[in-house]
């Protein structure tokens, strides 16, 4: 890594220091990227998020802050940390991300290797570009512009296993809170409503995950002996999941509420068939406005299923299916009540006297943040500043379980949700990108927030 122009001084152009970062970001993305740390032992090896690890904090250290270093997280993964002290009287910033990503699924779909970055039609491509690298990269360059110049105390955390779900870093804060205690919480893990607008995330569903197994017979019968009367596990499991959606696709799980409604800023249904990459003639789900049906209303996934493959199946009855069902919660809906009552939902769906069995895999949930306070009005100055716009406010569908954790551990706080993963990027998705423009608005934004917050608390 090279080194990074000085800082002179509050008076600095920051739109022309973060543009001239810029290609500094594009190599830090491109080092951080070729590197598959995917949090998962059984797909790639630990090293690799270990490595990813110590040039997180090799980076944030180079930028200033002090002891920085790796912490094990109960679940065995690694955390970043690191802090600046705050000026006297001044407040202090939580700086969030997290270094591992996604596995890259199926290889043959992506048009560019998933481990290095590509430049393709002005994006960047490459698995964790975005989600979450990108926005590594952003703090890194917001940093690298201000310089010394720091009106606010930071606290820096970046976890090593969000998308495993598997909880370290939940089960780290509570016991570490002074670590981390600050008074506005940035947490960029998530996105504008699209390249250009400058938004916020103020609520986050939950979900309730469960794995769900039918069985009729004790073992697979010949179709041509027994198919009939024989009970298909397979067919009993089709419609349970059909089930758990009306005629129009609107999700139906008995005991959940599915008419909530969307105060903030809609999702045009055009765009979202574009960014969804929904095809032609193919209809949306449901009713409602299509914010209404990402952000405040529960929506059902069936994630995978457990049968014979069409390449290789016998002439036989199934005697036992299984799949695994992902519920999104909305906020205003407990995490557990949910479970609960999607539970009950397939197990009381079950045809033929079908034997049900439901595991409950993992819940999270929903979040809702206060947008009254000192840092989002930092914060929409900062947006108009940079983007020419007031910022405006969405759901995601996506969970972030640490976001309750802080907000339960520092009630006080102010917890914003932000940075580069608009819709475009296909987080999760083969051919995941970043749209360069997106760091480099988004960078000035964290560094016209960090000076106006200090400014107007200090």
């Amino acid at each position: 890594m090279t080194e990074a122009p000085p800082g002179s001084g509050p008076t600095d152009d920051l739109a022309a220091r973060v543009a001239a970062l810029m290609p500094r970001a594009k190599a830090d993305l491109a080092e951080l990227v070729a590197i598959p740390s995917v949090a998962d032992p059984r797909q790639f090896p630990p090293e690799h998020c270990r490595r990813a690890a110590e040039w997180v904090a090799a980076a944030f250290a180079e930028v200033g802050l002090r002891d920085v270093r790796l912490v094990k997280t109960p679940d065995g993964s690694h955390a970043v940390l690191g802090h600046r002290p705050a000026p006297p009287g001044a407040p202090t910033v939580l700086l969030y991300s997290h270094y591992d990503v996604q596995p890259p699924l199926d290889d043959a779909a992506w048009q560019s290797p998933p481990f290095e970055l590509t430049e393709r039609d002005g994006r960047w491509y490459g698995r964790g570009a975005a989600d979450c690298k990108g926005n590594i990269v952003m703090h890194l360059t917001a940093l690298r512009a201000l310089g010394g110049d720091l009106p606010v105390g930071l606290k820096l955390v970046v976890e090593g296993s969000e998308e495993q779900g598997t909880g370290g870093l939940e089960a780290y804060v509570p016991d570490h809170a002074d670590e981390l205690r600050a008074d506005a919480l940035l947490i960029c893990d998530t996105g504008n409503a699209a390249v250009g607008v400058p938004t916020a995330t103020t609520a986050l569903r939950g979900l309730a995950n469960v794995v769900v197994t039918v069985s009729t017979l004790t073992g697979d019968v010949h179709s041509g002996m027994f198919g009939g009367p024989a009970p298909d596990a397979l067919a009993a499991l089709i419609r349970i999941l059909d089930s758990l959606r009306d005629t129009d696709g609107s999700t139906r799980v008995n005991g959940l509420d599915g008419t909530g409604t969307w105060p903030g800023i809609g999702y045009d249904e055009q765009r979202f068939r574009t960014d969804a990459g929904v095809l032609d003639g193919v209809e949306l789900l449901g009713s409602g406005s299509v914010a209404d049906r990402l952000w405040a209303r529960p929506a059902v996934t069936v994630l995978g299923i457990n049968c014979p493959p069409v390449v290789g199946s016998a002439a036989a009855v199934p005697a036992r299916a299984r799949a695994r069902v992902s519920l999104r919660v909305p906020p205003g809906t407990d995490a557990a009540t949910a479970a609960d009552a999607l539970t009950a939902h397939l197990r009381a769906a079950a045809p033929w006297g079908a034997r049900v069995e439901v595991e409950r895999e993992s819940t999270g949930s929903p979040f809702r943040a206060a947008t009254d306070g000192p840092a989002y009005a930092a914060l929409d100055r900062a947006m108009r500043e940079a983007y020419g716009e007031p910022v405006s406010f969405l759901g995601q569908g996506g969970s972030i379980p640490l976001c309750n954790v802080l907000a339960g551990t520092f009630p006080d706080a102010e917890v914003i949700l932000m940075g580069v993963e608009e819709p475009r990027c296909l987080i999760h998705a083969p051919n995941e990108s970043v749209e360069p423009s997106e760091i480099e608005r988004m960078a000035r934004v964290e560094a016209l927030f960090l000076r106006h917050y200090g400014a107007g608390r200090g």
